[in-house]
């Protein structure tokens, strides 16, 4: 679980955030003192409490199909959806906003600046205001109209000020809307593909130690399923009924299944009884196993369901009368626990002439697996980025962010993941499951 000062750096950050959403949403579409900016206001704060307390305030409930978390989960992680996008939209307006206003600004300058009386060819002398008549005279000394009423310089300037105000307030409401209609309309698009069915990726990976009798093993691969609040049971059904459609010969389920305890969402889990496939179905843990503290009690969990796990243990998969060595390592979040991943150990006796096909969560380890000599590695954690424009931020943070990729001799493969964590919402970054069938090398 996440500490103290975590938190407080969520709502700090929360604070920071929000606070320009109110300058661009409700000091620029609202007047001093008017009801509506009073109203503006008070929903923001709001926001900025509800975004940050919607991750302190879940782990709190039950996640379970019949708990309470839902109830804060769904308007909290979608309200969160629609503030990144809001953001995103508000920083792409702020260009063209800042050339709009200083290009008005520079026009009401021009307006506002006095011209000179046209023929006269007089200087205003400073203090009076008068222009020196014949002889070089003041108007009232020559005769001139001194009882004229003055031009109201005031008044003269206060117009363009107010079509200025005018002007921004309407720019202010133009901003607004469209940043507003951005962020529902993406969030809303988001929402359809994430909680819509995973597509069906189909990749084939050839390997140098795959032989003709290896070749055409189909392994199913699925991860970051996360059941919890958001995703219940029928979340399970349907990834089962998907993963049982693709008549794989193993399948492979590469950690984060559940956001809460075994004890809660074991039913949920339930489902993935029914996996079915030649050679059986594997698990290994990812980060999420060990944030509930029950990582033991959902590897029984899975035992129970007829998943075997591999917990930094290898088995042979004899297919066509060949072997492939299935191994598997637990998340390197399990270190702060004292457990952790252990390749060495993993691989300890192999036969270095079968292909190793290795389960673990996270992409990053990739390095440790390539210097083991592990010729595939699936992978998951990374939800391919989940949402635009986090899809770049997961591409630099990770070697292989999504689908297929190398790091030094080994051949990495990173799922998607088949549910998503946090909003609702997907965007650029669909969730899927994948079909990998290995190849031999064409000699």
């Amino acid at each position: 679980m996440l500490g103290i000062g975590m938190w407080v750096l969520m709502l700090a950050g929360s604070g920071v955030f929000h606070f320009y959403l109110w300058m661009r949403l409700v000091r620029d579409t609202t007047r001093p003192a008017s009801r509506g900016r009073r109203i503006g206001t008070g929903v923001v704060a709001v926001s900025a409490l509800a975004a940050p307390g919607t991750r302190i305030v879940t782990p709190l409930f039950d996640p379970s199909d019949g708990g309470g978390g839902r109830w804060v989960a769904w308007p909290g992680y979608t309200l969160i959806g629609v503030l990144l996008y809001l953001l995103l939209a508000l920083a792409v307006l702020e260009v063209p906003r800042a050339l709009v206003v200083r290009s008005w600004r520079r026009r009401a300058e021009r307006e506002a600046a006095p011209e000179p009386a046209p023929g006269s060819g007089a200087v205003v002398t400073a203090g009076t205001g008068a222009a020196p008549g014949p002889g070089g005279a003041s108007g009232a000394e020559s005769g001139g109209p001194a009882d004229a009423p003055a031009p109201d310089a005031g008044a003269q300037e206060s117009a363009p000020a107010g079509q200025l105000v005018g002007r921004r307030l309407f720019l202010g409401r133009a901003v607004g809307t469209l940043a507003g209609a951005a962020a529902l309309g993406t969030t809303g698009y988001g929402m359809a593909a994430a909680l819509g069915d995973p597509q069906t990726k189909r990749v084939a990976i050839t390997l140098t130690k795959v032989n003709a009798q290896l070749s055409g093993l189909r392994i199913a691969v699925v991860s970051d399923i996360h059941l919890g609040p958001l995703l219940g049971r029928s979340h399970t059904e349907r990834i089962v009924r998907r993963v049982n459609a693709l008549q794989p010969d193993l399948v492979a389920v590469v950690g984060d299944l559940a956001d809460g305890r075994a004890s809660q969402l074991g039913p949920v889990a339930h489902p993935l009884k029914s996996l079915e496939s030649r050679y059986g179905s594997f698990f290994v843990t990812g980060n999420h196993e060990y944030l509930y503290d029950g990582v033991e009690d959902w590897l029984a969990e899975m035992r129970g369901l007829g998943i075997r796990p591999l917990v930094n243990e290898r088995v042979e998969i004899r297919h066509n009368g060949s072997y492939v060595d299935l191994a598997g390592v637990e998340d390197l979040a399990g270190e702060g626990a004292g457990r952790g991943p252990d390749l060495e150990r993993t691989l300890a006796g192999r036969d270095v002439s079968r292909p190793v096909v290795l389960l673990a969560h996270q992409p990053v380890f990739a390095g440790e697996a390539a210097r083991h000599g592990v010729d595939l590695q699936l992978s998951g954690h990374t939800h391919g980025g989940q949402m635009f424009p986090l899809t770049a931020v997961t591409a630099l943070s990770n070697p292989v962010a999504s689908g297929l990729g190398m790091v030094d001799d080994t051949t990495v493969y990173v799922t998607n993941g088949a549910g998503f964590f946090g909003p609702p919402v997907r965007v650029g970054a669909p969730a899927d499951i994948s079909l990998l069938e290995l190849r031999a090398v064409d000699r």
